[in-house]
């Protein structure tokens, strides 16, 4: 049976809904990679409830992933899913050097940058 096309674009996007939500904490082990890091070109983001996002911009192009973080062992991690993830290489694990959080994935270092919270302006309301 042919699905039509507009049934199949649903039933994708069904299933990576499905599958977002599927996401799991970043391991106790692993949870000093949680942050964001920023580097020449690279920003990682990696939240302790699981979710990842990746961007590079080299040379006028743009990479980005975006997604479950998963697959967290000594050589690195993965963001996404099936076959829209990456695998990222953990070349040295964050550590702290120059009083500044460090690691380097995929032969760029990275530097983890503190976000600190946004008040709304005064005059604006919350409901």
């Amino acid at each position: 049976m042919k699905l039509a096309r507009p049934a199949l674009l649903a039933v994708v996007a069904a299933a990576a809904l499905v599958l977002a939500g599927c996401r799991e904490p970043i391991p106790a082990d692993y949870a000093q990679y949680a942050g964001h890091w920023r580097g020449d070109g690279v920003l990682l983001v990696l939240m302790p409830d699981g979710h990842g996002n990746y961007e590079r911009v080299s040379g006028g192009a743009r990479t980005r992933v975006e997604g479950p973080v998963h697959s967290f062992d000594a050589e690195g991690f993965s963001i996404g899913v099936g076959v829209l993830s990456a695998r990222f290489r953990v070349d040295e694990p964050p550590h702290l050097s120059r009083g500044r959080w460090r690691m380097t994935v995929d032969e760029q270092e990275l530097v983890r940058v503190e976000i600190l919270p946004t008040r709304p302006p005064r005059d604006s309301y919350s409901l």
